[in-house]
């Protein structure tokens, strides 16, 4: 075996032994901090945060898509309302309204009658 000589004094080899020490604690207190329950709980929050925001960005953008594309269909491109569909459309709402409303009524006296 070859041996290596060291030229450090004493002093110089006192001085490394602590700043390694020193580099060592400060590793020990990052890894004591990176497996706290608190720091794991936290990040685990953190993921979940970015996810739903991710999920919710996502489904803002397609209803937005998906707004306008209805919009499109009921407005020109000057902004003006297009008759032609908004009429029926107008109807059929108007006479969904008014079957929900009255299908309410009848079951409504139903039960009056039944008690």
């Amino acid at each position: 075996m070859a041996e290596t000589s060291d030229t450090r004094t004493p002093a110089q080899i006192e001085a490394d032994i602590k700043r390694r020490r020193a580099v060592l604690a400060e590793t020990l207190d990052e890894i004591g901090v990176r497996v706290h329950p608190k720091t794991i709980v936290g990040d685990a929050k953190a993921k979940a945060v970015a996810g739903v925001d991710r999920v919710f960005g996502r489904a803002y953008v397609q209803v937005n898509r998906v707004m306008t594309e209805v919009r499109d269909q009921f407005v020109d491109d000057d902004g003006a309302p297009r008759m032609e569909r908004v009429v029926p459309a107008a109807l059929i709402v108007a006479g969904t309204v008014g079957l929900i409303v009255a299908g309410s009524r009848k079951r409504k006296h139903r039960r009056l009658l039944s008690r």
